[in-house]
């Protein structure tokens, strides 16, 4: 069926559905590690790329393929390979693609870790530039440069880059722009529709939203994603079919549910910047925002993520922590349960101090990712920083 003429809403949760001959109308789990061939040259024919069909489920699985096409309606995209996690995913775009690189400084500490301490070693160039000064980037351009990097907004601090303008860059000189669009989802935010070429997902966070499974995924046109997914046929950092029905579960809530995370979120962001013991609170939804307006020309909203400096430093911002008694006191993000972690000796604690301080990581900053309880109850468990 052509999903096309289908509205945002209904794409999440129609999109790229298969039903068997059984008739059922919640998607099927498919739990089997291989598929039976008609006969010997069905299977040469499968195996030879002639025929299409399932093979095995490191690479071929129905219920992975149905997150797949529904995810990639929603994205505006082309094609889309599921992954086992969100780092998988960034793993297999530089597999498959094997470039240089230039990407923002303000990202994710293990996409750091991989960025700066593992890809290095296979000779592949990193060079970090900062995510809203897009001269760094023009300047940071190689012979060789072939990828660009970003996550928007930033983790921690909600940063946002204008990804229209970065695209332009990069299509100048044939680089292809990645998204990490973790933070917003498709419900907020579509990159490939403002000119970024890839985008990549941790389904672990908001597209699953209660925290349950760990999942990623890449979408571009089909000739970008063909080299990633022969990567990830081979290699195997692919989607369970449980993961991959999880998540479309989660996809069928999304819109709904990133919209009260940011009705959340704006209200906590506010009350923050009015409370004695905050010195800056950092939120794209906030005027005092630097790039409040052009979040808001990209973004639906301004997302789910609130991070703030408390006054003092790493002792201070840890009471706060140890004070809450509703907020989950763990880095992970996404989850309909509010969390909140202390960056410097979790997210980011593997980037050496100078790399943080470049980052404008601070050892005073908190991060909360807004979840769906009443407002007045999260608000109630921060109450030590009204006195």
């Amino acid at each position: 069926m052509n999903n096309d003429p289908w509205k945002y809403d209904t794409q999440a949760i129609r999109a790229g559905s298969l039903r068997s001959e059984f008739g059922e109308n919640s998607e099927a789990i498919f739990l089997t590690s291989s598929y039976v061939f008609d006969s010997s040259a069905q299977a040469a024919a499968r195996f030879a790329g002639t025929e299409p069909g399932n093979i095995y489920s490191r690479f071929t699985n129905p219920t992975v393929t149905m997150f797949q096409d529904r995810l990639a309606a929603m994205e505006g995209s082309e094609a889309c390979v599921a992954t086992s996690s969100g780092m998988s995913a960034i793993l297999a775009i530089i597999m498959g693609l094997c470039s240089t690189i230039v990407a923002s400084r303000s990202i994710f500490g293990t996409t750091v870790q991989l960025f700066s301490n593992i890809l290095k070693r296979w000779g592949l160039e990193i060079t970090f530039v900062s995510l809203t000064n897009l001269n760094e980037w023009e300047d940071a351009i190689q012979k060789n440069t072939k990828l660009f990097f970003v996550e928007t907004p930033s983790n921690p601090l909600t940063e946002v880059t204008d990804i229209t303008a970065l695209s332009k860059i990069a299509h100048q000189k044939d680089i292809k722009l990645i998204v990490d669009n973790c933070f917003c989802s498709p419900a907020l935010q579509r990159p490939l529709l403002l000119g970024a070429d890839i985008i990549i997902h941790s389904a672990t966070k908001y597209l699953d939203g209660q925290g349950r499974c760990l999942g990623g995924a890449v979408l571009a046109d089909k000739k970008t994603i063909e080299p990633i997914y022969q990567f990830l046929r081979s290699a195997g950092p692919t989607m369970s079919a449980f993961n991959a029905w999880v998540f479309l579960k989660g996809l069928e809530t999304l819109s709904v549910r990133m919209d009260a995370h940011s009705k959340n979120a704006l209200h906590l962001a506010s009350w923050l910047e009015s409370q004695p013991q905050i010195d800056r609170v950092y939120y794209p939804g906030l005027a005092s925002h630097p790039q409040h307006k052009l979040a808001l020309t990209q973004q639906k909203t301004g997302g789910a993520i609130v991070s703030f400096e408390v006054k003092g430093g790493q002792k201070e911002a840890w009471s706060l922590i140890d004070s809450t008694r509703l907020i989950s006191i763990t880095a992970n993000l996404g989850d309909v349960k509010s969390t909140i972690t202390h960056p410097t000796t979790t997210t980011h604690s593997r980037v050496s101090p100078e790399e943080r301080q470049k980052a404008g990581i601070k050892d005073n900053l908190v991060r909360i990712a807004v979840g769906l309880e009443d407002i007045e109850d999260l608000k109630a468990d921060l109450s030590s920083l009204s006195r």
